[in-house]
């Protein structure tokens, strides 16, 4: 049964390219033909993580399968993105069922990319197994505040899903002509520096939003 009191949490979405991704994302879904709706959209994003998994692992015998990672992000962005878009143009929006359904098939989807990652030979498999922990505290992180406060924070710092799926496919071109860097006169896998990059990051990211939030809340219920 329904509840009606259930309220939406308000999406922040300012990343880069996110005014762009925008207006293109209206325009296909005004475009997009009657029998699609938005959970074909999102067993086709899921699916695609899927399949970029399978491409790191494959790449471990054929440096080809690099360029299927980047063919599957993007068909993994137009489902994922397009999903939500849909449901809101057609007025079709189920605001529960859809946030679940969007967030636990991107947490299956990111685990099977980064075990790809970790097969794969590029990366070392306990930097990928870092990345992915990391990216489940910052998920945790952000569905707590979507709870607590009601805001839904989609980008950190500029950067949204979008951006990090473009830095993927840069990453896996450079990836493809020159696996390995030169620094300090050591040689390191180029993904090992990256994910090591990422990691940093996204707990900076995640220490900065824990310590602003539980600031705010704080503040919201002070006791006397």
């Amino acid at each position: 049964m329904a509840d009606q009191t259930f309220r939406d949490a308000e999406r922040k979405q300012l990343s880069f390219l996110a005014g762009a991704e925008k207006k293109a994302l209206v325009w296909m879904a005004h475009r997009m033909p009657g029998w699609v709706n938005s959970d074909h959209l999102t067993l086709l994003g899921f699916a695609a993580m899927f399949a970029a998994g399978l491409c790191y692992w494959a790449a471990s015998r054929d440096r080809r399968a690099l360029l299927g990672v980047i063919a599957a992000l993007a068909v993994n962005w137009f489902g994922d993105s397009l999903d939500g878009t849909l449901a809101r143009v057609r007025n079709r929006l189920r605001p529960r069922y859809g946030f679940y359904v969007d967030h636990v098939t991107d947490a299956i989807g990111t685990f099977f990319l980064m075990g790809g990652l970790a097969l794969s030979g590029y990366m070392n498999p306990f930097i990928a197994l870092g990345l992915l922990i990391a990216y489940f505290l910052l998920s945790i992180e952000v569905y707590l505040t979507t709870y607590t406060i009601g805001a839904f924070h989609m980008s950190f710092w500029s950067f949204g899903p979008t951006e990090l799926r473009l830095l993927l496919c840069i990453g896996n071109i450079a990836l493809f002509f020159r696996p390995v860097v030169g620094f300090f006169g050591r040689r390191f896998l180029l993904f090992d520096v990256g994910g090591a990059i990422g990691i940093v990051g996204m707990s900076l990211m995640l220490i900065w939003a824990s310590v602003r939030h539980t600031r705010q809340l704080y503040i919201a219920e002070r006791l006397p």
